[in-house]
């Protein structure tokens, strides 16, 4: 049996998560890296998921990506 991740470990993964999909997200369309995000994949759960929430949860969105500044501010204030 897997252990239950404690609250840190959570705010880790999502703040990790938060920083590559605002990486992704500045880079050229043409990017095969971002052109991954649009790849639907087979599953029980959709692709992205588990981003959204991370984003709805601190209440983040694509916009707030474009402005360096204001993302990393709200990357390190999640919680």
């Amino acid at each position: 049996m897997l252990p239950v991740p404690t609250p840190h470990i959570i705010f880790f993964l999502q703040q990790n998560r938060l920083r590559w999909y605002w990486h992704v997200l500045r880079k050229d369309d043409v990017d095969w890296v971002k052109k991954c995000m649009e790849y639907e994949v087979q599953g029980p759960r959709p692709s992205g998921e588990v981003v959204r929430e991370d984003c709805q949860a601190c209440k983040m969105n694509k916009e707030d990506a474009m402005d360096r500044c204001k993302w990393r501010k709200m990357i390190k204030d999640v919680r």
